[in-house]
């Protein structure tokens, strides 16, 4: 089962002069994750590399960050998977001390920061999402939004064409109950679409 952290860890390691700042956090969504690294940018103007790579429902990113390729976000990455952590951004601010590691030298400093960190990581379990893609008459928009109000799920993706389109992401264990309440807001309207996404 995939999990998240509870809260934000931190690390940090000296090899050869060089220091390494690990920080794995929980991150909502790819906003949170940009809106984290550019604090982190701003606290660090002096580092000569900030590497990174998160996981958020829908999308995921890393950078190296100027360091060779696949030495640092690579070895990063496969801490968090070997832990299934998802929803989870590692930064690793590197100091350079002004002796070279080598490529296995960097891997092993990223990688090994990165999992220091998570030695004093606290885990929740993450729930399985699901999509489903609702589409309806605009009479019905309102109707709609007020199930998703009630079940605390937002509207993504709404266009607005001959009628009205959305995406819901919802927790597996409510998704019975929303599809029944959609269904519920029309029944017998053969307009009101609601199509459940593997």
């Amino acid at each position: 089962m995939a999990v998240t952290l509870k809260k934000s860890v931190y690390f940090e390691l000296e090899i050869k002069k060089s220091r390494f700042l690990a920080w794995v956090e929980p991150v909502p969504d790819v906003e949170a994750a940009k809106a984290r690294l550019a604090a982190c940018r701003v606290a660090h103007p002096g580092a000569r590399h900030i590497c990174f790579v998160f996981s958020v429902p829908g999308t995921s990113g890393m950078s190296d960050d100027g360091e060779p390729s696949g030495t640092a976000a690579k070895p990063m990455l496969n801490v968090l998977n070997h832990k299934r952590l998802v929803r989870v951004m590692a930064i690793v601010v590197r100091y350079f001390g002004g002796i070279k590691l080598g490529a296995g030298g960097l891997s092993r400093a990223y990688g090994g920061a990165v999992a220091k960190a998570l030695e004093h990581a606290e885990y929740q379990p993450v729930e399985r999402q699901r999509s489903i893609q609702v589409s309806c008459p605009f009479a019905l928009e309102s109707q709609i939004r007020r199930v998703c109000e009630t079940h605390q799920v937002e509207l993504l993706d709404v266009q607005y064409t001959e009628q009205v389109s959305a995406r819901l992401v919802v927790a597996q264990s409510i998704k019975t109950d929303l599809l029944a309440a959609l269904q519920a807001t029309a029944p017998g309207n053969s307009d009101l679409v609601v199509q459940l996404e593997d």
